[in-house]
């Protein structure tokens, strides 16, 4: 059990390693681009089209770009491990 603990404590302070602490800066830069003026926009005209709170159209808006994210996510990683398979098969 401990090696586990030692395991997982290593995995999250690798990521910690990666994280860009300039994100109060990147933040703020995308608050102010125009694609989230367009979303917010977006969210108001699904909010009233779908009789729904913004909050609730705001999460549809978010779950839908996470689901396209994770299916192309799935698909590249299909296509790597059939490259990889072809790959295999000729050596």
């Amino acid at each position: 059990m401990e090696s586990i603990q030692l395991i997982n404590t290593a995995i999250i302070k690798c990521k910690e390693k990666k994280i860009n602490s300039s994100y109060e800066e990147r933040l703020r830069k995308v608050c102010e681009s125009p694609v989230v003026d367009i979303l917010s926009k977006l969210i108001t005209q699904l909010s009233e089209s779908e009789k729904i709170s913004r909050d609730q159209a705001a999460i549809e808006v978010v779950e839908t770009i996470r689901e396209l994210d994770d299916i192309w996510n799935d698909y590249v990683t299909m296509e790597g491990i059939d490259r990889l398979k072809s790959i295999l098969k000729g050596q």
